[in-house]
Order: C-alpha cells, then structure tokens, then sequence
C-alpha cells in the first residue's frame, strides 16, 4: 500500500495492519481538517484490502473456471496438485500456486497431514455444478469486462456520453448470462410467477408472452420448456445475444414456440398479449416510460406484466451493503451507460428502488403496481393495467 493512503507500511513485520495503530511519530500525507481516528482507518484499510483481495481473487475463479480445475476436483475427494494437474492437463507449478491462492481465500480444503486440496460439497455448488442455483463462477467475467472498458467509461464520465450495450467487451454478456441464468431457474417458474394473480393458468392453457430484452434467452426458454401450450416472443437489441438464445431455443428442443427477433419494447408490435416480462432490463432503457406506454398498448384488457429489477430500497441510506455495492458499480459501468446511449436517457439506475419503478409505470397509464415478491437480490413487481 502507498504511504499516500496511509502511514502504515505493508511489510513482513506487520502484515496484521488491521491490529498495529498508528504511532505518533508517524504522519498521514494528507492534510485533514478533522482528526483522524486511527480505529475508523485501519478498519477502513481492512476492508479496502479485502475488497482488494477479492479483486485477485476473481481472476483466480476464473482461472479455475475456463481451465476446468474445479470440474476435475468436484465430488472426489483430496487430491494433490499433481494429481490435479494431471487431470486437467496444466503444469503442476502453476496449478500448486493456484491453489494455495484458492485455500487462503477459503475457496478450498486444504489437509496439511497429506497435503492435499479438496473442494468441499458446498464450494463445488458455487464453482462446479453449472446447473446449482448458486453457480456464480462465470459471473467474474462481468467485472474483467468493466476493467477492460475502463478507457470508454473515463470517456463517458468526462464527455457524459453513453455506452450502449453491445460496445462492451464480450466477457459481459456471457457473465451475465451465467449470472441470471440458474437464480431465473431456481426462482422464475416455481416462484415468480405463481406470485402473479391467475398467470400460470393462463401459461398452462395457452397464452401469448412477450420477453423484453431476452438476451441469451434464459428466461424465454425456461418458460417455453414449462408451458407447452404456450407461444413466445423474445425481443432484444443485440444481435450476438439473439444469436446465442436461438440456439439455448435448439438445445432445449422449444425453438418451433419460442421466435427471437431483434427489437426493444418500443418497437414491439403486438396486440393482445397475456404476459410481457422485463427481466432486469427496464432500468437499461433510455426511455423506460416511453417502454412501459408500449407495452400497456401491447397488452390483452386482463393481461399482466411481470417485471424484475435489481432488490434496492428507495434511499441511498438503506442500500449499505455487499449487494448493493455490486449493483451500484455495475449500474455506474453499465445500466447508466447504456440508459445514455439511448434516447431519453433517463438513467434510471440498477438501484431505483420501488418508487421510482412505481412512478415509472403510473406515467405510463397503469393503474395497479404491486411488490409480489423479493429476495436478497431481486424486487418482483406485477403491473396491471
């Protein structure tokens, strides 16, 4: 760490910073107009170096990610580094040093005894099992492509410009997808929308569903692969996402009652459909009103929206905390850029909370807005006419 930030060098012989004070001979560079509390610094310096941890971290996953070595150590038990070089084919030097890196940060067992590694039952839910509710490690991807767009994110902050969507690196929409993808799995058939009054029973007999920017089409195809009675549209503006949704439609084996086209929800044509959804997409648009007016035109008399967002209460005061920080930064980056870029540009934010997405809604004529669910990471909302 630079003395600049702080008078508290990071050597051998103090590597607990968090429990050395400040002596009185030492001085802070910056010239502070109040006193400083050396409690209040060195637990500000703990938790900078541990978000600081958990950025090298992130590339460590996604080492283990795209090199399958998760994949070779899930559910066999200790192994040793060579024996799991071996399995993934890399050389064990590099393979050891990864995996120390993994065990200090807790992402593995480590048994000195026999000196192996081991990747327990829960950790392999969260970095192996690609079909666990709680896989996440692909979601690593999002921030390298944060860091890799850095240039045009000064550019945007200093001009006030905007970065649309498909201007990013293309890590973003794989980490994306990944991210969404197995939480819409766990949650969006079993629980999302029997939370909607009468909307399954319409799904099960057969109704007419719009998906506003689909991307892969995790969420369409979920829905087609439940409902079989159903038809499905998913609409999207980024041509490489539909690309990739047609073919998930093809695996899934629903493409013939699911059609990806390339639009927004203001380009949507439609008349009379039951359900239109915006999965954590309505506050990307630049014009989320002009959007929301749309879809009320697009709607059956009885038909209903469903529209997830980022979970955020409505003051800046009651989002202090991991989830929001994530969702803040990636709403600076991405959500903001991408509302600039487009017309209106309101820039609603990942974190507008309910009664911004309220206000939204009542501007565009809908008169029943209600929360019908939340978790830690998403708000839930029916929209009716």
């Amino acid at each position: 760490m630079d003395r600049s930030l702080a008078s508290m060098p990071l050597t051998h012989k103090n590597i607990k910073w968090h429990d050395r004070p400040l002596m009185k001979t030492e001085k802070l560079s910056i010239n502070a107009s109040k006193p400083i509390d050396e409690s209040k610094l060195t637990a500000f310096i703990n938790r900078a170096m541990t978000d600081l941890a958990a950025g090298y971290t992130g590339v460590m996953v996604s080492l283990g990610q795209q090199l399958g070595l998760y994949d070779v150590m899930a559910g066999v038990g200790p192994l040793s580094s060579h024996e799991i070089a071996k399995r993934s084919g890399c050389a064990e030097r590099y393979v050891r040093e990864w995996l120390n890196s993994q065990v200090a940060g807790g992402y593995l067992a480590f048994h000195s005894c026999s000196q192996t590694y081991e990747l327990l039952p829960e950790q392999a839910l969260v970095l192996a099992d690609r079909n666990s509710p709680a896989f996440i490690s692909p979601a690593w991807e999002v921030p390298a492509s944060m860091w890799l767009d850095l240039d045009k994110t000064i550019t945007a902050f200093r001009t006030g410009g905007g970065i649309s969507w498909g201007e990013h690196d293309g890590k973003l929409y794989c980490g994306v997808a990944a991210f969404y993808r197995n939480g819409y799995r766990k949650q969006l058939v079993p629980e999302w929308l029997p939370a909607l009054e009468g909307v399954v029973e319409k799904l099960a007999t057969g109704a007419r569903v719009a998906d506003i920017g689909c991307g892969h089409g995790h969420s369409t195809v979920l829905m087609a692969e439940s409902f079989p009675n159903s038809r499905f549209l998913g609409l999207d503006p980024h041509e490489e996402s539909l690309a990739a949704a047609r073919e998930n439609a093809w695996h899934a084996g629903v493409d013939a009652r699911v059609h990806f086209m390339k639009g927004t929800a203001k380009t949507l044509i439609e008349r009379g459909l039951d359900l239109i959804c915006f999965f954590d997409c309505l506050h990307d648009l630049g014009d989320p009103v002009g959007a929301a007016v749309q879809a009320r035109k697009a709607l059956a008399t009885d038909g209903s929206l469903l529209v997830v967002e980022p979970m955020a209460r409505d003051r800046v005061e009651e989002n202090i905390n991991p989830v929001s920080q994530m969702y803040y930064a990636a709403s600076t980056t991405l959500c903001c850029a991408h509302s600039i870029s487009e017309e209106v540009g309101l820039a609603l934010g990942a974190q507008a909370g309910v009664s911004r997405l309220q206000a939204v809604f009542h501007e565009a004529g809908f008169s029943r807005i209600r929360t019908a669910m939340e978790t830690p990471f998403n708000l839930i909302l029916e929209v009716k006419p």
